[in-house]
């Protein structure tokens, strides 16, 4: 019998946590667009992270 198929983990989490609390950050320095795409760039990294670990 074969083992059953393993689940990915959800890479599109860290990309939403991080436009939040980027723009979070950013609004309170004034800035929420750069601190949307920083957050959103900081996210992106985490999810190629994740997905390179479980290729």
């Amino acid at each position: 019998m074969a083992p059953p198929p393993r689940t990915s983990t959800a890479g599109g989490f860290p990309i939403a946590v991080g436009a939040l609390g980027g723009t979070a950050i950013g609004v309170y320095l004034g800035q929420p667009s750069i601190g949307f795409l920083g957050g959103i760039a900081v996210g992106v990294a985490i999810a190629l992270l994740i997905w390179w670990r479980e290729r």
